[in-house]
């Protein structure tokens, strides 16, 4: 199954400059997900990561991979989303054995690849990895925690 911008933000409340997922290639709800992040020069990290060696931070690359993740979390087999963003929140709470093997810089295409561990309605663990041209740019152990907002 695909997702384009349009699906993607339906499912996620992120928005500029947050949201770093662009494109969703293919998705098993509730299993896994093979999703794109365009870098570009225009990204605003870049102003300050580093202005004359620019270098995306790891820390958005796994912020990006937790976001593919809510997609197919969220998604029943339909392709419907099933998150409801206003009553509740997803959040990022751990990050296990993460290796960055080499710089994310402009002109880069993340291939953003999640397969869930386990999935639960209150905490979800998945393996994640970034790709670069057919190499492993990061990866990392993810777990995330689903809570009703305002509780």
């Amino acid at each position: 199954m695909e997702v384009d911008i349009n699906g993607i933000m339906a499912r996620l409340p992120h928005r500029y400059p947050m949201l770093l997922v662009d494109r969703v290639i293919d998705m098993v709800p509730g299993k896994s997900i093979v999703a794109i992040k365009n870098v570009t020069i225009n990204e605003p990290f870049f102003v300050g990561h580093f202005p004359h060696q620019p270098v995306m931070p790891g820390v958005l690359i796994i912020e990006a991979l937790a976001q593919a993740a809510a997609i197919f979390s969220f998604t029943d087999e339909d392709g419907n989303a099933t998150l409801n963003s206003e009553t509740t929140a997803y959040y990022l709470v751990g990050v296990d054995d993460a290796r960055f093997r080499q710089p994310v810089v402009p002109g880069d295409q993340l291939r953003l690849e999640v397969t869930a561990l386990r999935l639960s309605r209150v905490m979800c663990k998945y393996d994640a990895k970034a790709v670069v041209d057919g190499k492993v740019v990061a990866e990392a152990k993810i777990m995330c925690a689903i809570r009703q907002i305002g509780e």
